[in-house]
């Protein structure tokens, strides 16, 4: 694994190895996580063969922006809205109706996909220089503990790591439906600011 800077250059060689259909650790506000195009099935096996994850557990998104996010979702509610005007960039992923564009495969074959715009600028540089949302499993052999920093990363497959230092130990983005009002995962939003409490 390949180690680059988060610098113009460095997001570039990471953003075309994404569209090569290569796996890409990268920073976020949270937990290092792994990127590959979420519009190749063939990245998607890719990226569930490095985590040795079951292909009924469902990817999580990122994108750069509001845009991206509209690529990825068959509609966003009035709901929803509220929710992305108040919390992104933030570390609240958001579960929506799922695009037909998107395969199958990374939605566990569901009908929606979970997504979020982080705050973590090269994150989201990262998203704009692909083109493309990308996805943001914690970068780890499912199960293990996420990995907080490039040199924690130790999976085969990975081609390059943009390296963000150590990341301050956090909570993981809060997984919300905002149209059922169902939490998934708590995580770093608390669900009193979601839910009213």
């Amino acid at each position: 694994m390949r180690i680059v800077s988060p610098t113009t250059e460095g997001i570039a060689e990471a953003a075309s190895l994404v569209r090569a259909g290569e796996v890409v650790a990268y920073p976020t506000e949270t937990v290092y996580g792994l990127a590959v195009d979420p519009f190749s099935k063939a990245a998607i096996q890719k990226l569930f063969a490095v985590k040795g994850r079951a292909e009924t557990e469902p990817v999580l998104l990122i994108a750069a922006d509001i845009e991206q996010v509209e690529r990825l979702v068959d509609g966003i509610s009035a709901a929803a809205r509220r929710y992305i005007d108040r919390f992104w960039p933030g570390p609240l992923s958001l579960v929506l109706p799922r695009s037909e564009s998107l395969p199958s495969e990374l939605c566990a074959g569901g009908p929606k996909v979970c997504v979020r715009i982080p705050a973590c600028e090269s994150a989201r540089a990262l998203c704009l220089a692909a083109g493309h949302p990308i996805t943001s499993t914690s970068a780890n052999r499912s199960g293990a503990p996420a990995a907080r920093s490039a040199g924690a990363i130790d999976l085969d497959g990975v081609a390059l790591c943009i390296d963000g230092g150590v990341l301050p130990p956090s909570l993981p983005s809060t997984v919300f439906d905002p149209d059922a009002r169902i939490i998934f995962r708590q995580g770093a939003v608390p669900g009193k600011l979601l839910l009213g409490e």
